[in-house]
């Protein structure tokens, strides 16, 4: 199966989904923290990725 790579704005929809469980819980969800987490890491990871390539476009057009 091949993994599809999320988008910025899947990514930060994740995250936030995310933010928002976590921070809605009186007692953390041991059971399921790893799989947030993960889910989360990779989330960032995709978002931070675009950012960086936005950044280093407009870096690219700007130091011409």
């Amino acid at each position: 199966m091949i993994k599809k790579e999320l988008t910025f704005k899947e990514g930060y929809e994740i995250l936030k989904k995310n933010a928002e469980l976590l921070e809605s819980q009186d007692e953390p969800d041991i059971d399921n923290l790893m799989t947030i987490v993960e889910e989360s890491m990779s989330a960032y990871k995709a978002c931070k990725s675009r950012v960086d390539a936005i950044q280093q476009a407009l870096n690219e057009t700007f130091s011409q």
